[in-house]
């Protein structure tokens, strides 16, 4: 007896992380010649001392932190946030515009689960984050691809010619995943005009908001009176913190949106990690000059990237930032094939572009992502030396 399967579950593609890690199995790397991965975003340390210190007293000596605790998150961190983001950004939010989430993906599948229904519509610029695409792909909602061009930078004048009566919301990740590039202000600005018009929801997604190259806020749409009611913020700790296996992140919306958000919430979690969100609030109170030296140190690592790529003959880069490198590569091979002969004749484990594209979009064959955060410079020199030596 087969059990019955949910199509929509059916049709929606395999965790292409896992499955990449899959081209690993039997592959056996030489002592001279180790595995280099860039193909997950997540710091691979833990958090600093003193934030492990932190957890483990809470753990230890705080009885609450094993209990329930109330479904938006704790009163303490939601404040902290809405304090943090009101003076970054230059506008007001208040601690009942923040709700915690048991990480950033959480986030979005609870917003998105008080958006749109089976046969609605999202527009996504492509490439996009898979894992935006494959919620909607379970949910029967469409997503509506927005090219972005060379620049991989979205135009608010294009995704307007795709608003349909269907289109429930806009998704902008910045800096972007896969593409690293940060979204000028100006652009975000043209797309919250738009969706304030269309009566639609511009959801931005700003995970990778700490490792940001611009010392200013990256925009102003908090600082506009009029943001409730149509700009959804998300946000991850896991990376400034380290905290990816404790899973804590954050929604900003309107209170009428985080109401609606609580039932998503209950239903699945019933509360965020307690100990999660210990962390992330010690770490908000205290970690300010160490985040700030995890971004030197990001950015560092960008520009030995983009130096190495300088020097590769036929590839391009095509975006560069935070945690990634979205590029073209010269070679008249598919990128999961390439993808695939990189893990065994040149140690290095990728994601190709066809895992951030649609099926029918050919550009993804000749796209790679590199997640080069995971790697110090001079594992960015080695991977270069790699790349550059790889002979298809």
């Amino acid at each position: 007896m087969t059990l019955p399967l949910n199509p929509d579950m059916a049709a929606t593609f395999p965790p292409p992380v896992m499955e990449a890690r899959r081209w690993l199995d039997g592959v056996v790397f030489p002592a001279d010649r180790p595995l280099i991965n860039v193909s997950q975003a997540a710091p691979m340390d833990p958090p600093p001392p003193a934030l492990r210190q932190a957890l483990a007293e809470a753990a230890l000596n705080e009885p609450a932190a094993h209990l329930y605790g109330p479904v938006l998150g704790l009163p303490a961190l939601r404040a902290e946030v809405a304090a943090q983001w009101s003076a970054a950004y230059g506008g007001e939010i208040a601690a009942t515009e923040v709700a915690i989430t048991q990480g950033c993906n959480q986030a979005f599948c609870a917003i998105l689960s008080t958006l749109a229904r089976a046969g609605d519509e999202i527009i996504l610029p492509t490439p996009w984050y898979f894992n935006h695409k494959m919620w909607l792909d379970m949910q029967g909602v469409g997503s509506v691809p927005l090219p972005t061009g060379p620049g991989l930078i979205p135009e608010a004048e294009a995704a307007e010619r795709l608003i349909t009566p269907r289109t429930r919301a806009i998704v902008l990740v910045t800096p972007n995943n896969p593409g690293g590039v940060e979204y000028p202000a100006e652009v975000l600005r043209a797309f919250f005009d738009l969706a304030k018009a269309k009566g639609i929801a511009l959801i931005v997604d700003e995970t990778y908001r700490d490792f940001d190259s611009r010392p200013d806020a990256p925009h102003d749409l908090f600082a506009d009176p009029d943001w409730r009611g149509t700009l959804v913020h998300l946000y991850s700790f896991s990376k400034a913190y380290r905290l990816t296996g404790h899973r804590v992140g954050a929604i900003v919306a309107d209170t009428a949106r985080l109401a609606e958000v609580e039932k998503f919430l209950d239903t699945v979690a019933i509360c965020p990690s307690q100990l999660g969100q210990i962390g992330a609030l010690w770490g908000m109170l205290n970690l300010g000059q160490w985040v700030a030296g995890e971004r030197a140190e990001t950015l560092a690592r960008r520009a030995a990237l983009e130096a190495g790529f300088a020097r590769l003959d036929g590839w391009e880069l095509l975006g560069c930032g935070a945690f990634f490198a979205y590029v073209r590569h010269p070679y008249p091979i598919a990128s999961p094939e390439l993808a695939r002969r990189l893990v065994q004749e040149a140690g290095v484990l990728l994601l190709p572009g066809t895992m951030f594209r649609p099926a029918d979009d050919p550009a993804g064959d000749r796209e790679l992502r590199i997640a080069f955060a995971n790697i110090d410079s001079a594992g960015i020199g080695t991977l270069i030396d790699r790349l550059a030596a790889f002979k298809p």
